[in-house]
């Protein structure tokens, strides 16, 4: 198929908050145009987006994967429910071999907890040196493998036939999860996943202070006599209004996919259907590092979409020079920014006529992004448009 990249940007303002912790446990921060900037790491909104699509029923448990180094206990668990006769250590051994063979990863127990059947404890479960990528079907099939050949699994897999059964379950029928955000396997790479979607450092679009809030707890059993606080501390935050950016490579989506999530399916239709999920996860998501702490429920002020046949385009360089925020807020500034840099741009690169734009936006703030593309209503309305836009595509190539 061509080449079709969904570039998703977006305007976020969040109150005082701690999104993205460092190892100080301050909100992490960079330095972008010479000045320091609020940021929230790729990996803290891929986290959010994931759980997202989970949390909101956006896709069911069969789309998905699990990323564990527990994966000989998910593994065993299926194993069980196919024969009940095969639990506990058997399952938990027989599911080691299996994954052992299939992903060229040791799947053992921890020196630290290897002996702690010695100390009258319950043997500890094998588990993988890193997290482990597995689809929900691809456990399934694993599952059956391993009652297949659950008499003498090393015998089993002595034939080479069954061995390649193995690898070929764990390195197809890929989840949606694994499809956007792909898989490293360190100890076999022929089954590695390259991500279908590259998600930027969010960062604030104006200059951003860390704050400290210095707090007290009471204690409620004190008497009169004991006056002070139970316990004191200190909680860093800060608050921006956060340019938010992502690509998705809708090609290797639709190749990391394969056939399908189901074999009656066309081809069009698992693409749309995580894209969609993807859109909707993506900007509707938010880390909730600190939430019971600050309550930052916020949502994106604004949404640029842009379908693109030429390569993915971040409009974060118009705030290398930081929004000054002279009229009392950021959103304005920037989607006026935005409004002037964004067709500047594409007309400089020669993206006009390849590109469909949509754009959602809330208040009279958003007001300079009307101009840029369809407006949609609701992100329900986006996203349906989104992914029709897609799947025409997708069905004109296949």
């Amino acid at each position: 198929m061509n080449r079709i990249f969904l570039d998703v940007h977006a305007l976020q303002t969040v109150p005082p908050s701690n999104l993205n912790r460092d190892d100080t446990g301050a909100p992490k921060s960079a330095v972008y145009g010479g000045v320091p900037r609020a940021r929230v790491s790729s990996q803290a909104w891929k986290r959010a987006t994931r759980t997202y699509f989970t949390d909101e029923q956006l896709l069911e448990a069969s789309e998905l994967g699990v990323r564990t180094k527990k994966v000989a206990e998910v593994l065993a668990a299926r194993i069980t429910a196919l024969d009940e006769t095969i639990n506990g250590t058997a399952a938990l051994t027989l599911a080691a071999e299996v994954i052992q063979t299939a992903t060229g990863s040791k799947i053992e127990v921890p020196k630290r907890k290897a002996n702690a059947d010695k100390d009258g404890e319950d043997p500890a479960a094998p588990t993988s040196k890193y997290l482990m990528f597995l689809s929900a079907r691809q456990l399934d099939g694993l599952a059956q493998i391993a009652v297949d050949g659950a008499a003498d699994v090393k015998k089993y897999f002595q034939n080479k036939e069954n061995k390649a059964r193995a690898k070929k379950i764990a390195d197809t029928r890929h989840s949606v999860d694994i499809a956007l955000f792909g898989r490293m396997v360190a100890d076999s790479a022929d089954i590695n996943v390259d991500a279908a979607v590259q998600v930027a450092h969010a960062i604030s679009v104006h200059r951003v202070e860390n704050e400290s809030d210095y707090y007290t707890a009471v204690d409620d059993h004190n008497t009169d006599a004991e006056p002070g606080a139970g316990m004191i501390g200190t909680v860093d935050f800060n608050s921006a209004t956060l340019y938010r950016y992502a690509a998705l490579n809708v090609h290797q989506l639709r190749s990391n996919l394969g056939e399908g999530l189901q074999e009656d399916q066309p081809l069009a239709t698992p693409v749309r259907r995580a894209v969609e999920a993807f859109v909707h996860g993506f900007i509707a998501s938010l880390p909730t590092g600190k939430i019971n702490t600050f309550g930052n429920h916020t949502l994106p002020d604004a949404v640029i979409v842009k379908l693109r046949t030429t390569r993915p385009v971040s409009f974060a360089s118009v705030f290398e020079e930081p929004v000054r925020g002279e009229g009392g807020g950021y959103v304005e500034e920037a989607c006026e920014r935005l409004a002037q840099y964004v067709p500047s741009v594409e007309r400089a690169y020669g993206d006009e006529d390849s590109t469909v734009t949509w754009v959602l936006r809330v208040g009279a703030s958003t007001e300079k992004l009307s101009g840029l593309g369809e407006e949609a209503p609701s992100l329900t309305k986006l996203v349906a448009s989104v992914g029709q836009a897609v799947a025409d595509h997708v069905g004109q190539d296949g």
